[in-house]
């Protein structure tokens, strides 16, 4: 299929960022290259019958999300529009691209392998990054992230930066330095570049990968490929993501973690699963916490979420029905919403909230729907691709189990990340409807009130929880 080199491309773009490192690519507009790559090898791919026009079960609700979203800022900030308008359209056209140019499993396969590659590249460049030397590093106050360039000099403690041939008047830190140029941040917390570059979301990142790695190695397994490869597979990729969110000290990436297996553990074991996924936690949660920050500075950074989630509420008030308009949560508070449901809610009003929790919960019910489908049962007309079909269902659910959790924490609304997940979701939709065409999809009335009860609890909940912590 003609669309896939285009889409393997943009997966590598996204993650790997490789035009940090190489300053020769930085001249090309690679983003929108790989777009027009993979946008006419999907055109062709229709033209030529290998790809069938059809939506996937968000694709309306994609729209609207997208529609809505446009309206709040024209309304609201109709100066910054476009660019903001520009950075959601990204997102959406990451979903269409890849829900609707993925329509086998041979196809989605290679975008899935390529995106757990990505997940291996990143946790291995920060994991490398975590017990590399340490060396000074100039701050760059630009980015309220980004803990700046190495300088080259060695150091111990920060102290030592400004010694011997410092600059003058420059701020430093002393991190450890790890491949392509990267830096540790907030004394030794790891952290990749571009999109990831903040270590709880290169946590989140990793834990929601993992999944794949399970994925890969049962469909192998089951359909004759080498045992040991493929066993050894999903328990290197564990070994590593377990190592890369414990070096990133992100409290919210163990919990993802910690919920992906769950996942697995519920699935597999029923209730018994949540008494072991209960003491799984303990060991991992431990392992996790030697990276971890110290009292004072955790309990800093809860006190400035909070105040995050308190000012976003606020703003929801006074915006109730089209927010304060996309992207502009920034002008309101000097920190991001650190969640995502939150934020949504202050830029979008309620409806832009429900839009993206409905399209969360289509994603995740697709791969649910998938495990539950009577054709794939023994004996059904089905069952040959059940071998293909379940795994990558349970690996999506399970990631998205985790996504649920983990952008709670975090401001993961416009995330390329997370729309690449959306778009794996409707490619497994897209794979089992090419598989099996009776099987549907389909957003209920009751999925709705699932939605509306979540959405409300959320809200809710947050409000007496800042009120009982703030005052």
């Amino acid at each position: 299929m003609l669309a896939i080199p285009g889409i393997v491309l943009l997966v590598i773009f996204i993650y790997a960022r490789p035009q940090e490192f190489f300053e020769r690519l930085r001249v090309a507009p690679l983003l929108y290259l790989f777009f027009a790559l993979a946008l006419i090898g999907a055109l062709l791919d229709v033209r030529t019958g290998k790809l069938r026009l059809g939506a996937t079960p968000q694709l309306p609700w994609v729209a609207a999300f997208f529609a809505w979203s446009a309206l709040t800022v024209i309304v609201q900030a109709p100066n910054s529009a476009f660019s903001h308008i520009s950075e959601l359209a990204i997102c959406v056209a990451l979903y269409l691209l890849i829900a609707h140019g993925v329509q086998t499993f041979r196809s989605l396969h290679v975008v899935a392998g390529v995106v757990l590659a990505m997940v291996l590249l990143v946790c291995g460049v920060g994991v490398d990054q975590g017990f590399a030397p340490k060396g000074c590093v100039v701050i760059d106050d630009s980015n309220s992230i980004s803990a700046g360039i190495a300088d080259g000099r060695p150091c111990e403690i920060v102290h030592d930066c400004y010694l011997g041939d410092s600059e003058p008047g420059a701020e430093y830190a002393c991190e450890h330095i790890g491949l392509f140029g990267t830096t540790s941040i907030g004394g030794g917390r790891i952290r990749y570049r571009g999109v990831l570059q903040d270590p709880n979301e290169l946590a989140l990142a990793g834990a929601v990968g993992l999944p794949l790695a399970f994925a890969f190695g049962q469909v192998r397994r089951t359909n004759g490929g080498r045992r040991i490869a493929w066993r050894v597979l999903p328990l290197l990729t564990l070994l590593l993501v377990l190592v890369c969110v414990a070096l990133t000290a992100s409290r919210g990436g163990q919990l993802v973690l910690v919920v992906v297996l769950a996942t697995y553990f519920l699935k597999r074991f029923g209730a018994l699963g949540a008494v072991f996924s209960g003491a799984l936690a303990a060991p991992l949660l431990l392992l996790a916490g030697l990276g971890g920050r110290s009292g004072a500075e955790a309990s800093s950074s809860t006190l400035e979420r909070l105040d995050a989630w308190s000012e976003a509420l606020s703003i929801w008030r006074s915006h109730p029905v089209l927010g304060a308009g996309l992207g502009q949560f920034g002008e309101y508070h000097y920190l991001t919403a650190h969640n995502s449901y939150l934020l949504a809610l202050a830029e979008l009003g309620l409806p832009g909230m429900m839009l993206l929790s409905s399209i969360l919960y289509l994603s995740a019910k697709i791969p649910l729907a998938v495990l539950r489908e009577p054709a794939f049962a023994k004996g059904g007309v089905g069952a040959a691709g059940a071998s293909i079909a379940h795994p990558w269902a349970m690996a999506l659910l399970a990631a998205f189990a985790g996504l649920a959790v983990g952008i709670f924490f975090l401001s993961f609304t416009y995330h390329y990340v997370l729309w690449i997940y959306i778009g794996l979701s409707g490619a497994l939709y897209s794979a089992v409807r090419k598989h099996l065409p009776t099987f549907k999809v389909k957003f209920q009335l009751s999925d709705f009130a699932l939605v509306a009860i979540g959405n409300v609890t959320i809200i809710t909940g947050i409000y007496f929880y800042t009120r009982w912590v703030l005052t």
